[in-house]
């Protein structure tokens, strides 16, 4: 049986071309949805963005014929606006039809009275709670159906013969064949150790290029004078520094050196070796707990608290730490153009060329900002995505289904793009207590 969408007010703010991802379908957005989504239009935030773009698309759709009798889509479905009010009270029971989202439990109860297969799709989990109660499927819309657990990890552990080790050591190069190949993926991070033997191990990287397993790229002299401390960052500074490599994604919880490895990195390429024109570091402006409201001062002084973790890690790499002078070294990066820390505010519309994006606490993104973010790279410019997806400060995302994990699992496929997972907490013996008892 065909199967009609209920679509609410959440999706369309989440993903205004959400319409087009539920092809030979029927979907359903009551006329209060539309009057929900006109409250947003003057926003100048993300849902009032989002708000505009869809009002666009049905406005473009009006062309086609009545919305309210329904309108073909591209895709096979059939999108209806619909303008119905006079539900039967009684077969709500309690269900109180002044507020908006009971509302639309009505249309979908009413859709299924009528023998429709009926789903409501919302990222409301109250509503999405009511509408199975009152009998009527729901689900999250863009929603994973895996684990935190689940999650492309980057890393696998590759058990070969004694003379396959021998091998990588001479020719710092190791062919696969098919069979081995299978489920790595490019750019994967391989741990090959002897079967019977699991003390002797050496560390490489998947090229798929080349077909085969290639050495780790180190940082002898280290990144602006940090060095990897476990296996978990020579694989990230491996991913940072290689050049074939556009878009890295590091995954740690605190204090695992995440932030600290990319600045680092940034620093090296791009004040170093001059191999990119600037360091561009930006971050969500996603507050942790109640807000404190408006901020007084200049953009600067505003920006202030949400960009200070970034100035700490700088204060850190300058030697801040060691009794200097570390805001002047970094201040004068500033000075220069080299170095650029700004919030993703106003990253909308921009081309970003030949620079080294590393985007902080990514895991508070959609994956539509995820999205956004990524296709703003213009020619040259490698981009670094740094979070905990586990430490979500947005309301409206969950450990697997934010921007960050989103990327990660879509992408992970691409040979321009590698992935890492840092487990160990470098930071003090306070901070992975912590992290791991708390």
């Amino acid at each position: 049986m065909k199967k009609t969408f209920i679509l609410d007010t959440s999706v369309l703010l989440y993903d205004p071309q959400s319409i087009y991802k539920f092809p030979d379908s029927d979907i359903h957005i009551p006329l209060v949805v539309i009057e929900e989504l006109d409250r947003f239009k003057k926003d100048p935030n993300e849902n009032g963005r989002n708000g505009r773009a869809f009002s666009r698309i049905v406005d473009g759709l009006r062309q086609k014929g009545s919305l309210s009798e329904g309108v073909s889509l591209e895709n096979g479905g059939k999108l209806t606006i619909s303008l119905k009010t006079d539900f039967d009270k009684n077969s709500l029971g309690p269900i109180n039809l002044t507020i908006n989202d009971n509302i639309i439990l009505a249309h979908a109860y009413w859709l299924k009275s009528k023998g429709k297969n009926v789903f409501l799709i919302s990222k409301d989990i109250n509503l999405r709670v009511k509408s199975d109660a009152i009998g009527v499927p729901s689900d999250d819309y863009g929603k994973m159906d895996i684990t935190i657990d689940d999650l492309y990890s980057g890393h696998k552990i590759l058990e070969v013969k004694p003379k396959s080790i021998d091998e990588f050591e001479e020719n710092r190069f190791l062919e696969l064949s098919k069979d081995e190949m299978e489920g790595i993926s490019p750019n994967e991070y391989l741990t090959i150790q002897e079967a019977n033997n699991p003390q002797r191990r050496k560390l490489g990287r998947y090229c798929q290029r080349k077909l085969g397993i290639v050495p780790l790229i180190k940082a002898r002299e280290g990144l602006w004078g940090i060095y990897p401390k476990n296996v978990e960052q020579q694989f990230a500074i491996d991913a940072l520094l290689n050049q074939e490599v556009k878009l890295v994604s590091l995954v740690g919880k605190a204090g695992t050196g995440k932030t600290l490895l990319a600045i680092a990195a940034g620093l090296e390429l791009t004040v170093g070796k001059q191999e990119y024109s600037r360091l561009l570091v930006s971050r969500p402006v996603q507050p942790m707990g109640r807000d404190l409201g408006f901020l007084p001062g200049d953009v600067n002084e505003k920006l202030g608290p949400w960009m200070q973790p970034i100035f700490d890690n700088m204060d850190f790499l300058f030697g801040g730490d060691k009794g200097h002078d570390a805001t002047s070294g970094w201040d004068d990066l500033i000075n220069q153009g080299l170095l650029h820390i700004e919030p993703l505010t106003y990253i909308r519309g921009r081309s970003i060329p030949a620079q080294y994006l590393i985007v902080d606490e990514a895991q508070n993104l959609s994956p539509h900002e995820i999205k956004t973010i990524i296709t703003r790279a213009g020619e040259g410019t490698k981009v670094i995505l740094t979070g905990d997806c586990e430490q979500i400060d947005n309301p409206y995302l969950d450990s697997v289904n934010n921007g960050l994990a989103y990327c990660i699992e879509r992408l992970k496929a691409e040979p321009i793009v590698a992935h890492t997972i840092l487990k160990v907490g470098e930071r003090s013996e306070l901070s992975e207590v912590a992290s791991k008892y708390l």
